[in-house]
């Protein structure tokens, strides 16, 4: 506490060099209200005075001042000008206390010093006059709170915070017209998806037998499908294909792949999600693929195994402005794929195909959006043929293999979300139950029990051991 003796001499001696410094026009810079500072009394309470840090104001009290006090000068001071006038300067926010003494009395202040207006508060006040947005800055973070007239201003005003701010956390508390007082919203998600596919495949494959025919072993075939491989006094077929067909008179023998492939896909999903306003909410309806990694190299190599997750994943965040909701949503779908899969070290390893999308919207609640078009075509064709043979007229097409592949996949999503407040007891709906009895009343099962209880099913102790 920092204490200012005066005595009445000093006092005059002070007044006389205020007087003439405010003669040369060299008095200290004081606040337009330091005429008659705010100073408020509440029953049974202190009196108060109010100013803005790095402001002054003068304090007058209807008796000569002997002596002033103060708690905490790097929140506030005070220097008595004249005998009855206290200068009190602002320097950091906080409340103290002021304590004055004079002839006989002694009287107890409470001195409050506000943060000046700062530099986002003076924006926001010029970018939208006549909207009642108050700035509360700490070390933490920066909130917005006060009444805005719209969604639109309300929204704008905690962009511009974040952009214009220190902190990194920005809170907005504006509030509108209309507004709801949930903060939770309930998304409800519908996944869609059809996949198509298409197979074609056609090629012949011709040989004679171990022994060949007249003297002559011979094979003709495209590599495109499996052929026979000769070893010596018998054949290996890795694959008998569709059809196969051996003349055991001639030793002539013939594979013929002709293989058609249609395939349908549907699939749906509809999770729900509950969020509060602000924060991120993720659902995952899929699984965990594991994946060997080789970390280290030489003898000291060593495998360790991740998981990489698959399914329908939703990610989403809201923020609720009075009516309206705003999602920054980002749904995914993602499968195994074993065709363009590796293999390592012996593990078969599936490759992931991801359909990802991600986007913000704003809506009201109820109101739903659709994400359409993730669409995927493929069409894959392979020929191949014997030179020379494949080129002839008719025949070649006997010296010919084909293989066409197409699938074409679409996914859609839909999804809506809604403003949702928790139930009360008496509001639970009843669940949908067998009323059918399948357990038996405890009370009666235990009355059928033969016994006593706590009683220990054991020999009897010989006597002579007791």
């Amino acid at each position: 506490m920092r204490a200012i003796l005066m005595t009445r001499p000093h006092a005059l001696r002070a007044s006389l060099l205020c007087t003439l410094l405010a003669a040369a026009g060299l008095a200290p810079a004081v606040d337009a209200q330091a005429g008659q500072p705010s100073v408020q009394t509440a029953p049974g309470a202190l009196p108060r005075v109010s100013l803005t840090a790095g402001r002054s104001t003068v304090l007058n009290v209807d008796f000569d001042i002997t002596r002033i006090a103060v708690t905490n000068p790097a929140i506030a001071d005070a220097v008595v000008v004249a005998p009855r006038e206290i200068l009190i300067d602002g320097k950091a926010q906080g409340t103290i206390s002021l304590i004055v003494w004079g002839d006989g009395r002694r009287t107890q202040y409470d001195l409050v010093v506000d943060m000046p207006v700062t530099q986002l508060q003076q924006q926001l006040r010029n970018l939208f006059p006549g909207e009642d947005i108050e700035v509360t800055i700490n070390e933490e973070a920066t909130t917005l709170s006060g009444r805005v007239s719209s969604n639109e201003v309300m929204l704008k005003a905690g962009e511009i915070a974040e952009k214009t701010s220190s902190k990194q956390k920005v809170i907005n508390l504006l509030q509108v017209p209309g507004g709801i007082d949930t903060q939770q919203v309930l998304l409800q998600v519908r996944f869609a998806e059809v996949n198509r596919q298409a197979l074609s495949e056609a090629g012949v494959s011709f040989f004679t037998g171990a022994s060949g025919y007249k003297d002559w072993i011979g094979r003709a075939t495209t590599q495109q499908f499996p052929a026979p491989d000769f070893e010596p006094d018998r054949l290996t077929f890795s694959d008998y294909l569709n059809l196969f067909v051996f003349n055991t008179k001639y030793n002539v023998g013939g594979l013929l792949k002709a293989l058609q492939t249609r395939g349908y896909l549907q699939s749906l999903a509809e999770p729900n999600l509950i969020a509060y306003n602000g924060r991120e909410a993720s659902f995952l309806a899929g699984g965990e693929v594991p994946v060997p990694i080789v970390q280290g190299g030489g003898n000291s190599s060593a495998v360790s195994v991740i998981y990489k997750e698959f399914g329908i994943r939703l990610t989403f965040t809201p923020t609720i402005a009075g009516d309206m909701i705003r999602l920054h949503v980002k749904p995914e779908v993602s499968t195994l794929d074993f065709a363009n899969g590796v293999t390592l070290s012996g593990f078969r390893i599936p490759a992931l195909q991801t359909r990802r999308a991600e986007t913000d919207i704003e809506l009201r609640d109820g109101q739903s959006f659709a994400i359409a078009g993730l669409m995927n075509n493929v069409t894959q064709t392979d020929r191949s043929m014997i030179p020379v043979l494949g080129s002839l007229p008719i025949i070649g097409n006997l010296f010919k293999s084909k293989a066409a592949r197409q699938a074409k996949t679409e996914l859609m999503v839909l999804i809506t979300p809604r403003l949702v407040k928790p139930l009360d007891p008496d509001e639970v709906p009843s669940l949908p139950t067998d009323p059918t009895q399948f357990i038996d009343n405890l009370d009666e099962a235990g009355s059928r029990l033969q016994g006593g209880a706590g009683t220990i099913d054991a020999p009897n102790a010989d006597p002579a051991e007791r």
